[in-house]
């Protein structure tokens, strides 16, 4: 059994920055894929980006390309997604995800291939 735990939500203006953490623990984080999720009001849970249990692949949704970073630190069991030039679209309640890896290469972007979630963190941004 793996449990996550999000910390970092909190409400920022349109341009600002949020770093979030997502902290592991039971079995051991070596050998897990991560991924981060978020779900607004009214609308589907839905991939944001995901990371490979040895950290060197990653994968971004088009609408958080270039403004959104996934990191690892496999030492401290955390996975990270900092958040720059938010927009008010990014609103939602954000979620990690984690399930074990097919290879140390592997990533996974739809919500069904993951086992283990976190209670989720409000991002809210505000116009």
């Amino acid at each position: 059994q793996v449990q996550l735990v999000e910390s970092g939500g909190g409400l920022v203006q349109a341009g600002g920055s949020l770093r979030l953490s997502c902290a592991a623990s039971g079995r051991t984080f070596g050998g897990y894929a991560m991924g981060w999720f978020r779900q607004a009001p009214g609308k589907e849970r839905e991939f944001v980006a995901a990371i490979s249990w040895s950290g060197g692949n990653t994968y971004y949704a088009d609408s958080v390309k270039g403004r959104f970073t996934i990191s690892r630190d496999n030492a401290k069991n955390t996975v990270y997604l900092q958040m720059n030039s938010l927009k008010p679209e990014d609103t939602a309640v954000y979620y990690c995800a984690t399930n074990r890896a097919l290879s140390g290469s592997a990533y996974y972007t739809r919500s069904g291939e993951y086992a283990y979630w976190g209670q989720g963190t409000q991002v809210t941004v505000s116009s």
